[in-house]
């Protein structure tokens, strides 16, 4: 009568025979906490702390997709300490607000200092992500815009989903790519010219691309087939190169088809940029006079428009020098 339990993050590197029958036969996957889950861990980590009236767990688990448990109890205690810092007696949705933002984009870096030609093109490079994702129908709603540094960014564009989801789309996809060069077609329409802010969305946007072909079947030309087999360190989860299991001429329609996907998505964003370039550059004056936009404010400025009805995606932060999570299996904050 003896039960043997065992836990591991990386089950694909376990040897086989320990799996067999009469080893250990069954596998309980402990995934993140779906809307739910988030919901009744946020009660259990809220108890006992005094909370204001206005402050709904729902609300806070609906804006903290992919958090963890930990992420969660952490979450709670870093607006507990924001509370305690501002000497309040009640922790209100304005401290969760922060706090998240502190979790996915790192603290505020008001010691920074940047001029006032800098400051316009990061309103501007801002602007292009948040105007872009927008127009955009398979984009995440904007739910912040902000040119104050914090982490590594010196700005940043937040999106959240309206809701938990554990499939994305080719279109979905590519929508998200053009939100990524959104950007850098921005500075380059503005200024004619670009800068080193968008690198890291040119990474993620290329390396979303190549996802798309060798990974998840999602080109025209290749068909649903997988390309390259990873070599990873097993104890560090570090990858370490490929295996091509595909000739010289595949790799050359692969190039090309990631090429394409890139050169389709940052046309895309040109066009919806140089259509609504008046909402671009409004958001991009309102960001230098007041550096952070929230939902409210960035939808007044399309309110010509219809409102964006959105069900879609993982929640992202795009900004200059942020690095930007490329969907998986198990979405999780940046």
């Amino acid at each position: 009568n003896v039960i043997v339990v065992a836990a591991t993050n990386r089950p694909d590197v376990l040897d086989p025979a320990l799996l067999r029958p009469g080893r250990f036969d069954r596998q309980v996957i402990l995934d993140r906490p779906d809307m739910k889950g988030r919901t009744e861990i946020l009660k259990v980590h809220t108890k006992g702390k005094p909370l204001d009236k206005g402050v709904e767990v729902e609300g806070v688990a609906r804006q903290s997709p992919g958090f963890s448990g930990a992420d969660l109890a952490n979450l709670v205690n870093e607006a507990a300490l924001l509370a305690a810092r501002r000497n309040k007696k009640v922790i209100g949705m304005s401290e969760f607000q922060e706090a998240l933002e502190r979790i996915v984009a790192g603290p505020e870096r008001k010691s920074r200092v940047i001029s006032d030609a800098e400051k316009a093109i990061i309103a501007y490079h801002e602007g292009g992500h948040a105007v872009v994702q927008r127009i955009l129908p398979k984009c995440d709603p904007v739910a912040k815009v902000t040119i104050i540094s914090r982490g590594m960014a010196l700005g940043y564009t937040m999106a959240l989903p309206t809701e938990d989801r554990y499939l994305q789309s080719k279109t979905e996809f590519e929508d998200k790519i053009a939100g990524l060069l959104g950007g850098n077609v921005a500075e380059r329409l503005i200024f004619g010219d670009t800068t080193t802010g968008a690198s890291n969305d040119i990474e993620k946007a290329t390396d979303l691309a190549r996802r798309m072909v060798t990974e998840f079947g999602m080109s025209d030309k290749l068909g649903p087939l997988s390309f390259g087999k990873r070599d990873e360190m097993v104890f560090l989860g570090r990858s370490m190169g490929e295996q091509r299991d595909y000739s010289d001429e595949v790799a050359r329609t692969i190039d090309e088809e990631v090429r394409a996907i890139i050169d389709k998505a940052y046309e895309r964003a040109t066009e919806v940029l140089t259509t609504h370039r008046d909402k671009l550059v409004a958001l991009a004056e309102k960001l230098v006079a007041e550096e952070t936009v929230d939902s409210d404010g960035f939808e007044a400025l399309f309110s010509d428009l219809p409102a964006k009805d959105d069900d879609h995606g993982i929640p992202t932060i795009v900004g200059p020098g942020q690095p930007i999570p490329v969907p998986d299996a198990n979405p999780q904050p940046a």
